[in-house]
């Protein structure tokens, strides 16, 4: 496929991320891994030790002829709340901060747009601490990881979503 993109973000454990992106239709892959650390390789040992800088992230490839990025980025800014720093729910972490890694500048802006948007209309009641940084190298996590919730024929975690109506 040409006309497949790549969205990343980090939103907290990434298990539950990546089962809720894996539902929308036009994404046609998701990976688990880490990315923004000073490790190479990172395994999920290093990354959970806080040490690494690695953030949990789940890798999109998607068409963006079926879905938009904006349309991503709603689903991602409703799937944690992107008001608390280093943590989501009982994870705690710099592995779990709100992250958007950008691939393109058009997804650094459209990204500082809907944080900017989402202030202005209050959707949260605490200021967003998301950050936006450049994409760097995403290292795949461990197959066991992968798609871990489907495996075990599940669709969600126990952490309840935040953020505005689902964009779908």
């Amino acid at each position: 496929m040409s006309n497949v993109e790549k969205a990343t973000f980090g939103a907290g454990c990434f298990w539950g991320v990546e089962e809720a992106f894996r539902q929308v239709p036009g994404v046609v892959e998701t990976a688990v891994g880490y990315e923004g650390g000073r490790l190479e390789h990172p395994s999920y040992e290093d990354v959970c030790s806080d040490a690494t800088g690695h953030v949990e992230v789940v890798e999109i490839a998607f068409d963006p002829g079926l879905v938009s990025y904006d349309q991503l980025l709603g689903l991602f800014f409703k799937l944690h709340d992107p008001t608390q720093r280093n943590r989501q729910g009982p994870d705690v972490g710099t592995q779990y901060r709100s992250v958007v890694f950008y691939h393109t500048a058009e997804q650094a802006a459209t990204a500082r747009k809907t944080i900017e948007d989402l202030g202005a209309a209050g959707v949260f009641r605490r200021p967003i601490v998301t950050a936006i940084e450049p994409a760097t190298t995403f290292w795949r996590a461990e197959d066991y990881h992968q798609k871990y919730l489907a495996k075990r024929g599940r669709t969600g975690c126990a952490i309840p979503a935040f953020g505005f109506p689902k964009p779908f």
